[in-house]
């Protein structure tokens, strides 16, 4: 399980994020998903039901918050992710653990760092500037896998 967890968090670290509105530099924001938890692919039905749930979770919070996609590099995977605005670290690292993921990404004065939510795994690793994992679309891309 070790290995695995070291492959996922090198791979989180080598991500990049669509979105169709840019985001103000200096905001503070968390991205978190509910696809796959625990690292283990669902189905794209699976998935979507995770998403709505979560959804409802971060509309409780009565913060702004806009819908993203979360890929690699290649993007060869993605997820749907949520941006939620002015969301403090521990509660955006609960949220993560609620729905079994393994990592969330939080942003301070567009600072990225990735951060494990994992309880007995603490790790935590500065990214640079989000606008470097920035990319405008049109529309997100519907995710069928």
């Amino acid at each position: 399980m070790k290995n695995i967890m070291d492959d996922l968090w090198r791979s989180y670290q080598n991500c990049q994020f669509l979105l169709t509105q840019p985001l103000s530099p200096l905001l503070s924001l968390s991205i978190v998903t509910a696809h796959n938890p625990l690292g283990k692919t669902l189905s794209p039905s699976q998935n979507r039901l995770l998403d709505r749930q979560l959804q409802a979770k971060i509309q409780t919070f009565k913060q702004p918050y806009r819908s993203m996609i979360t890929t690699s590099e290649q993007m060869s995977h993605m997820e749907k992710s949520w941006a939620i605005f002015f969301l403090g670290q521990e509660e955006a690292l609960a949220l993560g653990q609620a729905f079994q993921q393994l990592a969330i990404y939080h942003v301070e004065a567009g600072e990225l760092s990735l951060m494990s939510c994992v309880e007995h795994d603490p790790r935590q690793v500065h990214l640079g500037p989000l606008y470097k994992r920035l990319k405008l679309v049109n529309e997100l891309p519907e995710l069928n896998r």
